[in-house]
């Protein structure tokens, strides 16, 4: 398929176009992403099983998250320039590399060497999060919404998927998850070839006189970029906050690997099956209303996860968690579609991601240090979860503080 570099020449056309490329991104966060929940259910098994210290057993994990922080400003330098296509095929090499390193660590035993591996994986992770602003690149305006929410839903096949690969593979080799490891350099590999079909178009290159947009300072007073990349970095890292110490928690309050799989299958669930009707929701009551209601579900999931460590209460509180962060996140990413101008994009786009999986990274990073909390798990696993008020509480009151802005000072 050939990409042109002409901006397509009507509304009608754009959806046409916006539409085959969100089938073809569908698809990619559908297979590729089915990577995610397979290493975030065995990474910190594995680390654990290898790194020198219990409470370093979650490194692994933040790793991926910190490869994605300092991965994405230049990728998203590499895409505005060279095209999406490219770097989307870049995260996909970056994510069979980083897999592919990770097995030969746990292969012969090397901490080390399974850390380099994990944060080659965040090349990939950072791609993928930029799978959904690639839907709005030839969207119309009414469609964004929409064409964000419905490439997030591809991940409902990836958690169906992902978890169930674990199953399959963590014992498949004698050294335990390195059969994982290999399934997901084999995801990578197959998954690259989707995007030859992806017809986004490159950006023009810039001319003399072109506007070059607001600096990343003047972007950031901007108050409805601030509060969209406040509400998109509470909504990512409290989630992974809880994901990454779930499997350990359920594991350690006594219940098996297999449990400790399907909490995180139906977590990236409901990660992922409300996007068919976020976007109609955000389209009718408005982007900051359902960042609103997932900040309230992301409370909810703590509490839920405080009143006890059954196995009942470990599906509800990341079932919850799950919903919670679909609406956050997406309802974010839409609040910052809407806030900037079109020269403004990857400049936007990747210092947004840069600080979203910074709060991610130091989030994974505190997981693990908390679950080392006490005598016992349970009260690791409490510190996990009372940590997430008050960042609730400074997003919650950035957003009220932004809805109750006079709506002349917003439009200046």
């Amino acid at each position: 398929m050939t990409m042109t570099n002409t901006a397509p020449a009507s509304p009608a056309h754009d959806d046409r176009r916006a539409k085959r490329n969100v089938a073809v991104l569908v698809a990619a966060q559908a297979i590729l992403g089915a990577q995610m929940p397979l290493i975030f259910t065995v990474g910190g098994l594995a680390g654990l099983m290898i790194a020198p210290s219990p409470a370093l057993a979650t490194i692994p994990i933040s790793l991926i998250v910190f490869g994605s922080m300092t991965t994405a400003p230049w990728l998203s330098a590499l895409m505005q320039r060279f095209g999406r296509r490219l770097g989307f095929v870049v995260g996909a090499m970056g994510g069979a590399l980083g897999a592919g390193v990770s097995a030969w660590g746990l292969w012969i035993d090397s901490f080390a060497l399974f850390l380099i591996g994990s944060y080659l994986t965040g090349i990939y992770m950072s791609a993928q999060g930029f799978y959904r602003f690639a839907a709005t690149d030839t969207a119309s305006e009414a469609f964004r919404p929409k064409a964000i929410s419905y490439v997030m839903a591809g991940g409902l096949l990836s958690a169906l998927v992902g978890p169930q690969l674990v199953k399959l593979s963590v014992d498949a080799t004698v050294i335990p998850f390195v059969g994982s490891y290999a399934f997901v350099v084999v995801i990578n590999l197959v998954g690259a070839w989707l995007f030859a079909f992806l017809d986004v178009p490159k950006p023009a290159a810039p001319k003399p006189g072109d506007a070059k947009g607001r600096s990343r300072a003047e972007l950031l007073r901007d108050p409805r970029i601030a509060v969209a990349v406040i509400c998109g970095m509470v909504s990512y890292a409290l989630m992974n906050l809880m994901m990454t110490s779930t499997p350990l928690a359920v594991v350690g309050c006594g219940f098996t690997t297999g449990n400790a799989a399907d909490v995180v299958s139906a977590h990236v669930i409901a990660m992922y099956a409300p996007s068919f009707v976020t976007g109609h929701l955000i389209a009718r009551f408005g982007a900051m209303r359902i960042v609103a209601l997932g900040l309230a579900l992301l409370a909810a999931a703590g509490v839920v996860a405080l009143s006890g460590v059954a196995l009942t209460q470990f599906f509800i509180s990341l079932i919850l968690l799950g919903v919670g962060w679909n609406f956050g996140f997406i309802g974010a990413t839409a609040m910052l579609t809407q806030a900037h101008a079109p020269e403004e994009r990857g400049r936007v786009q990747g210092m947004n991601d840069f600080l979203v999986f910074g709060c991610v990274t130091f989030a994974s990073l505190s997981s693990g240090l908390m679950m080392s909390f006490g005598d016992d798990v349970q009260t690791g696993w409490t510190a996990v979860n009372l940590a997430m008020l008050p960042f609730l509480i400074l997003a919650g009151a950035a957003l009220i503080w932004l809805a109750l802005r006079p709506k002349d000072a917003l439009a200046a």
